[in-house]
């Protein structure tokens, strides 16, 4: 029998909600605290098998690597999430190094905690997740996701919306390996080998040491995405107890064009393929007067990233019924983003500085007349320090108390360097001027041009604490946990910002001013004015620091219950908090003559599971209905002309659903699964826009952007033969509001894809595979950047023109894999 298709339904897809298991879980603290309900999901071993009586009260999804390697490969974890109920992943190309838009219930991905190992990667300033840059899929050995609800340890001050956590393979004890090679539409290239080294030394140390490259066209426009990863894991047991100790490494590098989002009039008016200009040819004369240009060229679009971390984890018995994890690590990060043109006047104040003179030249044309181009990233980097420990005690068979601690430091520097560029328009350096990068473009004083200054510390000291107990013979389990984080902001902005009182009205590409120059006006209220052109009149906040301090104490509860004959209900409660992003607290108003965050409510949330789950030989099915009480709710959207992600409050929201799914397997060559889930949010009030009256943006009773409130997804798998088969899945989208107010939609849509896969008979584990994305050529709406409104509305100042990444086209991929 061919176990494949079998391990992909009950793994992939059935352990949504069903197999809430230890081995799903985020850190050494988790996977140690949950162990004795581990469903065993390894290749071609039964996950429905009747092994799943025991299982955490709250709702989980789960795929582990069987499923993964039926998936494009070289694709993100992230889009091999999506046909998980309660999960919407819209994916920016056809091989996920675009990145994508997350939503879990209706949860941005900002929302919602995201570990690696137990290690957080959501971002220290904007709490973003990055899809590009997660951990090549041959070396997930499993990924889960929690539906709404936090784990108890859960690393993060940030998440209201439920966790994705997965799990690095251990090296195997055999010397071996894993290779594969890939081609594809659009030039896809990929090569990935990993190899274990076994067994080895006087204590049976064990390792493995792995290595991917890809790079391909994008699928409309000029420009290339390449990315290379490593990664190393060396791991010694330690006695018979399951203690153990490891030590980590990955490293990702990105080197991306971005893909040119539309407005729906850029639809209708340039179709699909409309991207930015393929060439730019800039010039300088001398006393000829040369605007900035090229605003729309591809080199000047870029998305690079340098990521990587070090993570150690540890599970040690202090006594029989006493044991310890820790989980500590390093991640560094340097990137940036979005739309990298910056064009400055050579007379421009920021150019003078305190020279005194009238300008300079910056383009070497002998005038000091032009508006000059350059490339002006925003750039972030991050040096992060964490560490997650529990310690878990057993009073006795039954009953099981656990305490833990996470510390997390991220120091975020975010700057935005100048740096010059070639005679084709292209950037001299993917990073601007940043440290040594590329090279600083001089002002007259001896400064240097930059669009943003600033520098934050975040830090998280989180306790938990969890009980754990089951009575009636084991059928009746109850959870009850606390956790409590503690969160210190520093903020230092070294620019002058725009006061908040004197933004309405005005329109320009930014909010700060970072020059040298002297204010020529010292206002009452401690603000300052400069005379540069535009920015004649405005209000500027003087250089500052700020300290925000958040804590919250989140109560959560679940109770299982297993009524025999395979089934199970249970129910659960959680109450999450989400303190605000640093693009948030750097929009500053006056007070007191000082720069001070124009908005720090914390966003929170209470959310309650009710559950069932049925398991027998041959079918899983599972069903909660959900409800999440917001206040405070946060609406993100990401702006690619600006490169920043734009905030907005929308109050209190009311969020009700339900999640359901299945799995089949008739026969045992054949397995089905499906999924499907409802959601709808609803925004309480209307939002108060200026102290004028009437000005009143009407969200009361509003569908929460970007989120579809019915979502369908399945998959059948077929072994024809011994080594051939066929996988064929799909996902139903349904329309998404692109507008707070609901004026403007995206339309439904449904996205097939197929896989087929030949055993070769001539090698062992060795396999041909063919996988067609979006089989038959769907075009549709993918990732939204969301506006407040897109028709005008009596009362209200201005409107906005959401933005959306097209969805790739029918994209053909063959690989080449074998082990050893």
């Amino acid at each position: 029998m061919n176990m494949r298709n079998f391990a992909l339904a009950t793994t992939a897809l059935v352990g949504c909600l069903v197999a809430a298991n230890g081995a799903m879980a985020q850190s050494t603290g988790s996977q140690a605290n949950e162990v004795e309900n581990v469903v065993v999901t390894a290749a071609g071993q039964r996950a429905i098998a009747g092994q799943i009586v025991e299982t955490l009260p709250k709702s989980r999804a789960s795929v582990d690597a069987a499923f993964l390697a039926s998936q494009s490969t070289g694709q993100n974890v992230f889009q091999s999430l999506n046909l998980l109920p309660g999960v919407s992943f819209t994916n920016n190309d056809p091989y996920g190094s675009s990145g994508g838009n997350l939503r879990l219930r209706g949860f941005d991905g900002n929302r919602v905690s995201v570990t690696f190992d137990g290690v957080p990667l959501n971002d220290t300033g904007n709490y973003a997740v990055y899809p590009n840059q997660q951990l090549d899929a041959e070396l997930i050995d499993r990924a889960s996701v929690n539906l709404g609800t936090t784990d108890v340890d859960s690393p993060t001050a940030s998440a209201t919306g439920g966790t994705i956590n997965y799990v690095t393979r251990k090296p195997g004890n055999e010397f071996g390996g894993i290779a594969d090679v890939s081609i594809g539409e659009n030039n896809y290239r990929r090569g990935f080998l990993m190899l274990d080294s076994g067994r080895f030394g006087p204590w049976g140390t064990k390792a493995f040491v792995a290595g991917s490259w890809q790079k391909y066209d994008k699928w409309k426009g000029k420009g290339t995405l390449e990315k290379k990863q490593f990664n190393a894991r060396i791991m010694q047991d330690l006695g018979d107890r399951g203690d153990f100790i490891s030590l980590a490494a990955n490293y990702n590098e990105n080197r991306n064009n971005n893909i040119r989002s539309l407005t729906l009039a850029d639809f209708r008016n340039f179709g699909k393929n409309y991207d930015f200009d393929s060439v730019c040819n800039p010039a300088a004369v001398s006393g000829v007067v040369v605007p900035g240009n090229c605003s729309n060229y591809y080199g000047r679009q870029v998305n690079p990233s340098n990521t990587g971390s070090i993570r150690g984890s540890a599970l040690f018995h202090l006594a029989d019924n006493v044991r310890l994890t820790v989980d500590p690590s390093f991640q560094y990060t340097l990137a940036d983003g979005g739309s990298q043109l910056g064009t400055i006047s050579e007379t421009d104040g920021r150019v003078r500085g305190t020279s005194g003179l009238a300008g300079k030249d910056l383009n070497g044309d002998g005038d000091i007349a032009d508006t000059v181009a350059f490339f002006a990233p925003s750039v972030t980097n991050t040096r992060r320090y964490s560490v997650t420990s529990s310690l878990i005690w057993d009073l006795n068979d039954d009953h099981r108390i656990r305490v833990a601690y996470t510390g997390d430091y991220g120091r975020h520097r975010q700057t935005g360097e100048f740096t010059t560029l070639d005679a084709q328009g292209n950037t001299t350096n993917v990073f601007g001027g940043k440290d040594g990068h590329g090279v600083k473009v001089a002002t007259a004083d001896g400064s240097f041009l930059r669009n943003r200054d600033r520098f934050s510390i975040a830090q998280l000291n989180q306790a938990a604490a969890e009980y754990r107990g089951k009575f009636m013979d084991s059928r009746l389990i109850v959870n009850l946990g606390v956790r409590a984080p503690f969160f210190k902001r520093e903020l230092n902005q070294y620019c002058y910002t725009l006061n908040a009182s004197s933004l309405a009205g005005v329109v320009s590409g930014f909010n700060v001013s970072c020059t040298t120059q002297t204010p020529v006006v010292t206002n009452a209220d401690g603000s300052v004015q400069f005379v540069t052109g535009t920015a004649a009149n405005l209000k500027y906040i003087k250089p500052y620091s700020s300290t925000l301090k958040y804590d919250k104490v989140l109560p959560n509860a679940g109770v299982s219950y297993d009524l025999g004959a395979g089934s199970t209900v249970y129910a659960s409660y959680a109450e999450g908090f989400s303190s605000p992003r640093t693009d948030n607290l750097y929009t500053a108003t006056l007070v007191n003559g000082k720069g001070e965050p124009a908005d720090t409510r914390p966003e929170t949330t209470k959310t309650y599971d009710l559950g069932y789950r049925f398991s027998s030989p041959t079918l899983m099915a599972t069903a909660a209905l959900w409800k999440t009480d917001y206040a405070n709710r946060i609406v993100q959207s990401y702006d690619p002309d600006l490169g920043i992600s734009i905030d907005r409050n929308v109050g209190a929201v009311k969020a009700y659903g339900f999640d359901s799914q299945a799995a089949w397997q008739p026969e045992e060559y054949l397995t089905v699964t499906a999924s499907f889930s409802y959601n709808k949010s609803e925004i309480q009030q209307d939002l108060v826009n200026g102290a004028a009256a009437g000005n009143v943006i009407p969200l009361k009773g509003k569908q929460i952007v970007e989120t579809p409130k019915y979502t369908f997804g399945g998959r059948v798998d077929w072994d024809i033969t011994e080594a051939l088969s066929v996988g064929v899945q799909g996902k139903y989208t349904g329309q998404r509001f692109s507008t707070d107010v609901n004026d403007e939609v995206a339309p439904r849509y449904t996205v097939w894809d197929l896989e087929l896969r030949y055993d070769l008979p001539f090698a062992k584990s060795t396999y041909a595979q063919l996988n067609v994305n979006n089989l038959f050529n769907e075009t549709y709406f993918g990732s939204i950047s969301s506006r407040t409104n897109a028709l005008p509305i009596a009362g209200v100042t201005g409107t906005g023109a959401p933005t959306y990444y097209i969805g790739s086209p029918r994209t053909v991929q063959f690989t080449l894999r074998t082990e050893f």
